[in-house]
């Protein structure tokens, strides 16, 4: 998918706070004030962790809607930290940092074992979900 305009991102020096034009849209960005930032708005990291949130109840809600099952609720806990992992590339120990995302999934509703084993599988089915676990290349635009 190829949105048909481009999200504008501007920092206008006002230190951390940023600003995304998403379409119709503004969203604000800043860092906490432990990090030098103001606290007026989430970090581009807890965004990400929302975007992915949102996501994944968008998915479960049109599942639920679709085969008219009484999901009353959805609430998703996420977190995340950087790691290091020690692996082995060609026999080299190495350290990567990696990222690992914790996620809890609650749902409320009259809702059996089945259906509740289903909605944990749709769960990892958004395509938030499907772009952070899948190859990603970030490019500058064609000149």
């Amino acid at each position: 998918m190829k949105y048909s305009t481009n999200i504008q991102v501007k920092n206008s020096g006002d230190h951390f706070e940023t600003t995304a034009l998403v379409g119709d849209h503004v969203v604000i960005f800043d860092e906490p004030s432990s990090h030098g930032g103001t606290d007026k708005a989430p970090t581009p990291h807890q965004m990400l962790l929302s975007a992915l949130g949102a996501c994944i109840a968008i998915t479960l809600r049109m599942y639920a809607d679709r085969k008219q099952w009484d999901l009353k609720k959805i609430v998703i806990y996420l977190n995340m930290e950087k790691v290091n992992e020690l692996s082995r590339d060609a026999g080299n120990p190495m350290n990567d940092e990696i990222t690992k995302i914790y996620r809890k999934v609650e749902f409320g509703g009259d809702l059996s074992q089945e259906q509740l084993k289903r909605l944990e599988i749709i769960s990892n089915k958004c395509p938030v979900h499907k772009t952070l676990t899948g190859k990603i290349l970030v490019e500058d635009f064609p000149s």
